[in-house]
């Protein structure tokens, strides 16, 4: 089963931009659903953006227009760009995969995925 390990997250004044890897192992994403979601302290986890194998691509509301989703060629890494960084923005990033094959079609739903990375932090400061 492929499984996934996120890095680059760090501290960022906000305005600043951070770029997001999830790189996949024991196999590649050619046949997943893939998303980025994040969790604050004393928060749910949320989704933040969903790819779909074709390309689609889906946005958390509060992060449209300033969060780009996207992967490499060979659909071993995901990226998520984190631009115009804000406070809110603080929390634990989470990659997750889930076999097409069993996609319920709900991108920012953690229960329509079933493979996690363990996270990396982000931390905005104003």
């Amino acid at each position: 089963q492929v499984r996934l390990m996120e890095s680059g997250g760090g501290s960022m004044q906000a305005g600043g931009s951070l770029r997001l890897s999830c790189a996949a192992s024991g196999g590649t994403l050619i046949n997943h659903h893939t998303a980025w979601f994040r969790q604050a302290p004393g928060k749910e986890r949320e989704g933040v953006a969903g790819l779909g194998p074709y390309g689609f691509t889906v946005y958390a509301e509060s992060v449209e227009g300033r969060f780009i989703v996207s992967r490499d060629s060979a659909r071993i890494t995901l990226f998520l760009y984190l631009n115009d960084l804000k406070p809110e923005d603080t929390a634990t990033y989470y990659c997750a995969a889930a076999l097409s094959s069993r996609f319920r079609g709900a991108y920012l739903v953690p229960s329509s995925y079933e493979i996690w990375g363990r996270g990396t932090q982000v931390t905005v400061t104003s």
